[in-house]
């Protein structure tokens, strides 16, 4: 069997400019990185077309360590599409290199359903994670030098500045430093640390932004901390928005790029879904609806978390109002949710499945809080028997689901036909059905409990004596209005990564709270999850090597 680069490097690209063709995009606007990857500039949106066009979310049930084909399911279907005569885009976010030397490799689809150039996509892309990387670290600089400037300071006070660094890495050793030793010229020592750069605030902030003044406005915004007289500090207070806009001059312009089967891909974007809203730009979604009769787009890891954050901020900020949602399901994560163990998923388990389909339940469940019908796709992997398809395509068939059977790895768009027919079904029944789960104005403890009842079905919720005087601070400042992005597990519905299946009378432990005024949003920090990864015991990057023709190989 061929591996995802063997495949990517046997495919017959077409010019980038071919591609700009199919959108009706004039080659002269497009800004080339090379022949098969372009940047397409924001004047593309049209707001007229937006509304008009088909929006499709695609989501998932809670993943094993190695998820489920979001991404692949995601290329298959709008591959699909145009098989069925239909005008579609697949609009993704950009892999981060925690991932790709992690434990999940890359994230650019798999088999005959990739984002091409693989290789591009999944390492440094055209520099927009890094660019995002040095307009966050530009702010911190001019934090510390604020500091150490005793003619122009603003009076910081050192203890109260949430703003850490931030580098495009699992490092587990960076979470917690002391900087700023070395004596009177190293700077002010204080404790601080580096998250992972797609939970930089700049990555939901870029992610959120409409045009070039929007995000000024929105990185101006950016809360710092406090004065030694409780006066609050923004970014704006450093004159640092300009600079900072600067630097992401090309990172806010969406990528054009393409598909196993030539179908146009755009990519922009890439904030995680487990700790940051999860879901590409809405710049990018904006772009593929005006150019577009069908997009695709997919939002990080489950329901409760990706395609709630997707539904409750990005479509409210967007003003976007999705047709229907895909939920990707497999055998192995239903069987995961029965109790197996992840060395025993490819062993036929029949009971196994019928104790974990409450998972997929859930999810069902969640989509239908927000009045959208879901469609299942069963993304099939060859050591799944006829016997478990069978029983969770009648489980959804029971409970009024549509449902099909993908096989997007191993056969493209001709794999997910059936899925993009059931789609297509869906989504022209619904033009305005969306409905978000909240109002904005609500208390943040209610929003916060809303979600948690009604996305991950805990009982309550509990707060941290720092979370409630955070929440309280927060309300002071005047951004009680702000959307809520929750950052919790992955792993698990619950809070707790080991609470499998679909839990109940669990209790979400949020133990502390911070406030993205950027990007516009307050983000409850549940259970022990960490915003800076660490890479696991054997680390993908291990299989990753170069030849001296420059041909990389090892790349998933």
């Amino acid at each position: 069997m061929k591996s995802d680069i063997q495949l990517a490097k046997e495919a017959t690209m077409l010019h980038i400019n071919e591609i700009a063709k199919l959108l009706k995009i004039d080659i002269d606007d497009l800004d080339l990185y090379g022949k098969y990857k372009a940047k397409i500039p924001l004047k593309y949106i049209d707001e007229n077309k937006v509304k008009k066009s088909k929006l499709i979310l695609v989501t998932a049930i809670t993943p094993t360590p190695a998820g489920e084909g979001k991404t692949t399911t995601s290329i298959a279907l709008a591959q699909g599409l145009n098989k069925i005569g239909k005008q579609a885009t697949v609009v993704l976010r950009e892999p981060s290199l925690g991932p790709v030397f992690g434990i999940k490799g890359g994230a650019a689809g798999g088999g005959m359903s990739q984002v091409l150039p693989m290789e591009d996509i999944n390492l440094h892309f055209t520099g927009d994670i890094g660019a995002i990387e040095k307009a966050h670290n530009l702010l911190a600089a001019l934090i510390d030098n604020n500091l150490q400037n005793k003619n122009h300071n603003l009076n910081i006070d050192p203890r109260t500045i949430v703003w850490k660094r931030v580098i495009d890495m699992n490092d587990r050793s960076l979470r917690n430093i002391t900087i700023g030793l070395g004596g009177l010229a190293g700077g002010i020592p204080r404790q601080s640390g580096f998250d992972i750069t797609a939970a930089s605030e700049i990555m939901a902030i870029i992610c959120l932004a409409t045009s070039i003044e929007d995000l000024k406005i929105k990185l101006g915004n950016i809360f710092i901390g406090y004065t030694f007289d409780k006066k609050p500090i923004f970014a704006r207070d450093l004159k640092a928005q300009g600079a900072m806009a600067s630097l992401l001059k090309e990172a806010i312009k969406p990528n054009l790029v393409q598909t196993m089967e030539n179908t146009p891909a755009i990519i922009h974007g890439g904030p995680f879904a487990n700790i940051a809203q999860g879901t590409n730009s809405l710049i990018a979604t904006k772009v593929a609806l005006s150019l577009s009769e069908y997009v695709v787009t997919e939002a990080g890891f489950a329901s409760e978390l990706g395609a709630e954050k997707f539904l409750d901020i990005k479509a409210q900020y967007g003003n976007l109002s999705p047709n229907t949602a895909v939920i990707v399901a497999t055998v192995r994560a239903i069987k995961y949710h029965g109790g197996v163990k992840v060395k025993d998923l490819n062993e036929a388990n029949l009971g196994a499945i019928i104790n974990g389909l409450p998972n997929l339940d859930k999810h069902i469940e969640n989509m239908r809080h927000f009045n959208l019908n879901p469609v299942v796709a069963i993304n099939r992997f060859t050591s799944d028997t006829d016997e478990e398809l069978a029983a969770i395509k009648k489980h959804c068939q029971d409970q009024g689901v549509k449902v099909a059977i993908t096989d997007g790895w191993a056969k493209g768009g001709d794999g997910a036909i059936k899925l993009a027919e059931l789609v297509v079904e869906e989504a022209i029944k619904c033009h305005n059905c969306f409905q978000p789960l909240y109002d904005f104005n609500s208390p943040i403890k209610d929003k916060i409990k809303t979600i948690a009842q009604k996305m991950y079905g805990a009982a309550d919720v509990e707060y941290s004596l720092a979370a409630k005087k955070t929440i309280q601070n927060i309300e002071n400042l005047g951004f009680g209005n702000l959307p809520i992005c929750i950052a919790k597990t992955q792993k698990s519905l619950s809070d707790n990564p080991l609470l499998f299946g679909r839990p109940q009378g669990f209790i979400v432990s949020i133990r502390e709270v911070e406030l993205a005024a950027g990007a516009g949003f307050i983000i409850p920090i549940a259970g022990d999850i960490m915003r800076m990864p660490g890479l696991p015991s054997i680390p993908s990057s291990e299989h990753i090597d170069i030849d001296n023709d420059s041909n990389i190989s090892g790349l998933a």
